[in-house]
């Protein structure tokens, strides 16, 4: 089978690899739409992992199952988590899914971007998702990336009325807007240097759009919500600008999510006075759980979520380094979806 595996940004390259073989309680997926994801394309963060064959946002079609399996059969369309936790270790019990030692350790083979996919054991029965007859592989495509804006609001505490300011406004961002919205937030604030961004960002039912370049944020902020700023600020950068910025645009009492991890190096400053007497919370936000995959596809049955909406750029799998760039520049594009035939 065909695999694109990445060994930096501007070098990806198709090489051979045999069909993995299934063993007990594990299943062979045939590839049929896989997402790049705004990590896929982190320089600092891809790296550190290369070379390695990327993609964890796959859905696809149930070819082979081992002895055992049960729940699935050759034909099911499913999506697959690239994780997936024990459900019984201290961590799972808690709901930290993604702190599970299972969880870290598990993935799909070799990856997403590839003909096929082996899916093991602890995926097959820890988050896999059959998709329903109405949603597309593209959907299934954003089952992750929409999981982790639902596990990020979950953790933010977001209530029907709140104020919620979202900073960056790339596919993830996007999902956010969507998300509070859905929520019942009072009032959506989103900031983004590219137009494109956020005239989508309007579309998708943000009530104010900042553009950066024209003035100081923090003042927009303060002024939408008559000096009281917002209950919810969601980071999306993983640039320590973005987080300073977060912490300033935050209410009394309100949460500030971290929602994309900073270079190793890097450093906050904080002061602690200022959240102390301030009440003001500091949540990161990382990854998901297989609680939040299955809120996600409920999301997508119903439309809040479809590729429809976010899927901006499709490229078959043959022009895989043209997707990457396309993804990396991220500029009047949200979602871009390499397809399989």
């Amino acid at each position: 089978m065909k695999v694109a595996r990445l060994y930096d940004s501007s070098d990806i390259r198709f090489e051979e690899e045999p069909i993995p073989p299934v063993g007990p309680g594990e299943a062979l997926v045939r590839t049929r739409a896989c997402g790049i994801c705004s990590g896929d394309v982190m320089g600092w963060y891809m790296k550190k992992k290369a070379p390695l064959v990327f993609g964890h946002e796959p859905a696809g079609e149930v070819v082979a199952v081992g002895s055992g399996v049960t729940d699935f059969k050759p034909g099911d369309r499913i999506f697959v988590h690239h994780h997936a936790p024990c459900f019984t270790c201290r961590a799972c019990q808690r709901g930290e899914f993604v702190q599970c030692p299972t969880w870290r350790s598990s993935r799909i083979v070799p990856g997403g971007m590839a003909e096929y996919f082996l899916v093991p054991k602890e995926n097959l029965s820890g988050d896999t998702l059959q998709l329903p007859a109405e949603c597309s592989f593209e959907d299934g495509s954003l089952v992750e990336p929409t999981a982790c804006a639902v596990k990020s609001l979950r953790r933010s505490g977001l209530q029907a009325g709140a104020r919620i300011f979202i900073i960056g406004l790339g596919i993830m961002g996007q999902l956010h807007v969507a998300l509070a919205r859905q929520a019942g937030a009072e009032t959506v604030i989103a900031a983004d240097f590219v137009p494109y961004r956020r005239q989508k960002a309007r579309e998708l039912g943000a009530d104010v759009v900042l553009d950066p370049a024209q003035g100081s944020v923090e003042d927009a902020v303060r002024e939408q919500t008559k000096g009281e700023m917002a209950e919810v600020v969601i980071v999306g950068p993983g640039s320590i600008e973005a987080m300073e910025l977060g912490i300033r645009c935050a209410a009394k009492g309100g949460t500030v999510v971290l929602f994309t991890a900073s270079p190793p190096e890097a450093t906050l400053a904080i002061a602690p006075y200022h959240l102390y007497f301030n009440e003001i919370r500091l949540i990161p936000s990382y990854s998901c759980g297989p609680n939040d995959t299955r809120e996600a596809l409920r999301l997508i049955q119903e439309e809040i979520v479809n590729a429809e909406k976010f899927v901006t750029h499709r490229f078959p799998f043959t022009a895989i380094q043209a997707a990457y760039q396309n993804a990396a520049q991220a500029r009047d594009s949200l979602k871009t979806v390499v397809v399989f035939p």
